[in-house]
């Protein structure tokens, strides 16, 4: 599953990866212009440089919005085959990344700009990114859920602070465009999550820690090796 728009100043694809349920985002000004890849799958590298190949884009900066457990990232291989920038937030314990950001800085590919959000909890290295009328949330804010917290140093007490005084501070418009869906939606806002999200139907922090500490879900099957090759920045031929 996938879609493109083109609109008459960005260029704006969202892929979807069947394995892990990731969506993956390319961004570019217009064709023949620098581009920007956001929690890219290794699996679907070669799809990611036809898309480019066929848009006569070049790919400049490629970011995951935190390590991810359920899949290898595509980061550091598209790095190799094309020479781009390997962005992740500070907290990021990656050892392949070029660039780490902070809370606030900008990234910017012609005149696209996104601003970092640092919103733990998911992980202690979450980040989401802010571009505009969309914000790309990884797993911190999901369409009508929110991500897991028992893992990666994760924190249901943080993830209640990036959610409710950074993300849902956002314009009710804002969309939000998760890393992962599991149920066929493609894309949110903040205004419906406000209103439609069971987790978010809370008056206190207590009340979500409880119900973060009595999901009981089950490990991602591919954590085990998901965690340690995205940590160190595998590629396909050392899988």
């Amino acid at each position: 599953m996938q879609f493109l728009i083109i609109l008459s100043d960005m260029i704006f694809k969202q892929l979807f990866d069947d394995k892990s349920s990731t969506y993956t985002y390319i961004l570019a000004s217009d064709k023949g212009r620098e581009a920007l890849i956001i929690d890219p799958v290794i699996e679907h590298t070669n799809k990611y440089l036809n898309v480019l190949d066929e848009l006569d884009l070049k790919l400049v900066k490629v970011i995951d919005t935190h390590i991810h457990a359920d899949h290898v990232t595509g980061l550091n291989e598209l790095s190799k085959k094309t020479n781009c920038t390997k962005i992740m937030g500070e907290k990021s314990k990656s050892e392949v990344v070029d660039l780490h950001v902070k809370e606030d800085d900008k990234i910017k590919i012609d005149n696209i700009e996104l601003k970092v959000i640092y919103t733990p909890g998911h992980t202690d290295c979450s980040y989401s990114y802010l571009m505009n009328d969309r914000v790309f949330t990884g797993d911190t804010l999901l369409i009508n859920g929110t991500g897991r917290t028992d893992f990666q140093n994760g924190s249901s007490k943080d993830q209640y602070d990036s959610l409710f005084n950074k993300l849902l501070k956002l314009p009710e418009n804002t969309i939000v465009l998760p890393a992962h869906d599991y149920n066929g939606k493609t894309s949110s806002t903040i205004g419906s999550e406000l209103k439609n999200n069971p987790r978010l139907q809370v008056d206190s922090v207590d009340q979500y820690i409880e119900i973060m500490n009595n999901l009981n879900l089950a490990n991602p099957k591919m954590m085990d090796i998901a965690v340690p090759a995205n940590v160190k920045g595998l590629t396909s031929d050392q899988l």
